[in-house]
């Protein structure tokens, strides 16, 4: 077994909206049954990574201080403690790499009875929690990182690069459960994908996959939506364009004044939700995705009721989700050009250079190199 060190260098946040610190950190030298240690090879931000930063987020994280942030990353095997193989039964050992979901408790009415772990009161999520208490590197920007005992672990196939793997950790995997609700996308569905970040642009390359006859994305800048192009929407809006109310138009222009048979909100801007809802068909589907700040926002619940709309929340994912996720890099590798996605490489001295990358929207999906 590899030799385990004392400490190892990791990024904390003592304090929303200040500059994250690279400090010292324990490592734990025992883990419970079930728990694993791995070497965090790669991890990457998401926009909930900033509504984090700044305090934002649905769920409160100031009481947690000081935390390691980061929840999408993936990581090599390191001590695989009691377990021997991952949530679906592939063999597990030192030196694999694995992605791996938030903790659950397996006792309550979510988890046993309608099977929906996303939904654990109890859920234990990465980067909600103190660095100061065991086991304490329980986020991604940090060069270990300890996995729950409950946590789902599933091996990273060979032929996925270790970027895709930590990118598809959060927005690919939210995306692919998502779907899941959704239910059957048809060759004759039109589908608008509001926001073209990660999530956005996931949600497009599986609608393409799905069969959708026609993809539009709306989004910015015009590079993102480009990828959306090459990964199949056939007609793109330029959030930097057009407002909201030449948005609707073009839409309504290309489905013949109908709407939408599905949108799907991935944008979690505050207006996108009013926004979407006006795009959808009589008797359309809404999937809503990227709203987990805090915003209010309001709306007439006849617009809803008058046309039978169904709308759908969705939230983070369960354990087959991330195995979804993977086996759908692996399957579709040739297909979408995923590097395409990943941005600048950041070692993680530099986290707060890729923070404002994100802030700024100028790279889609900035990386962390925690041994960069």
């Amino acid at each position: 077994m590899a030799e385990i060190p004392k400490t190892c260098k990791a990024a904390v946040l003592n304090r929303l909206k200040q500059p994250i610190s690279i400090e010292e950190v324990k490592v734990p030298q025992e883990l419970e049954p079930g728990a694993m240690l791995v070497r965090t090879d790669v991890a990457s931000l998401c926009g909930s990574d900033i509504h984090m930063w700044d305090g934002t987020i649905m769920l409160p994280i100031e009481p947690f201080l000081p935390i390691i942030p980061g929840h999408e990353m993936m990581g090599t095997i390191v001590d695989p403690g009691t377990v021997s193989c991952d949530a679906v039964g592939q063999p597990l050992r030192e030196g694999d790499r694995i992605v791996w979901s938030p903790a659950t408790c397996g006792q309550c009415f979510w988890c046993r009875v309608t099977k929906q772990e996303s939904l654990c009161p109890n859920r234990r999520n990465y980067n909600f929690a103190s660095c100061r208490n065991y086991p304490y590197l329980l986020g991604g920007l940090s060069q270990y990182c300890y996995v729950y005992p409950t946590s789902g672990k599933i091996r990273i196939p060979d032929e996925v690069k270790s970027e895709w793997a930590s990118a598809a950790s959060c927005a690919l995997r939210t995306v692919v459960h998502a779907f899941e609700k959704l239910g059957a996308v048809h060759d004759c569905d039109t589908v608008v994908v509001q926001g073209a970040g990660p999530v956005g642009l996931f949600a497009v390359a599986m609608a393409s996959k799905a069969g959708a006859s026609r993809i539009i994305n709306i989004g910015a800048p015009q590079v993102r939506l480009e990828i959306a192009r090459r990964w199949g929407a056939n007609h793109v809006i330029s959030v930097d364009k057009a407002d909201a109310r030449q948005r609707q138009d073009q839409v309504m222009t290309l489905t013949g004044g109908r709407g939408a048979d599905i949108v799907i909100e991935a944008s979690g801007a505050k207006t996108a939700f009013r926004e979407g809802i006006d795009m959808v068909r009589r008797g359309g589907r809404y999937l809503v995705i990227g709203q987990t700040n805090m915003d209010e926002v309001s709306i007439a619940p006849s617009a809803i009721v008058g046309r039978e709309m169904t709308v759908f929340g969705s939230l983070s994912a369960e354990t087959t989700d991330y195995y979804k996720a993977m086996e759908f890099l692996r399957n579709n590798r040739d297909r979408f050009d995923f590097d395409a996605m990943v941005g600048s490489r950041y070692p993680l001295s530099k986290v707060n250079e890729a923070y404002e990358a994100m802030r700024t929207f100028s790279v889609i999906k900035p990386v962390i190199l925690p041994y960069g």
